[in-house]
């Protein structure tokens, strides 16, 4: 019993459940996806831009309907 309970220890104390923690290493940009990142950053700035415009047309109307 003694035996096998020595040996059945050390396996289960080398287990560890986290693993090592990895280096942080930056990413080098993908010039394939570059173009394709590029037209995502300028749709959301043309949707910013008319939500903005949409934003004051409604306030314009609120406006010119309050008696």
């Amino acid at each position: 019993m003694k035996w096998t309970l020595i040996p059945l220890v050390l396996i289960v104390a080398a287990c560890d459940p986290a693993p090592p923690p990895q280096p942080e290493t930056e990413r080098q940009p993908n010039p394939v996806f570059e173009t394709q990142i590029q037209a995502m950053e300028k749709a959301r700035a043309a949707e910013k831009q008319m939500q903005e415009a949409a934003e004051a047309q409604r306030k314009q109307l609120e406006a010119e309907t309050q008696p």
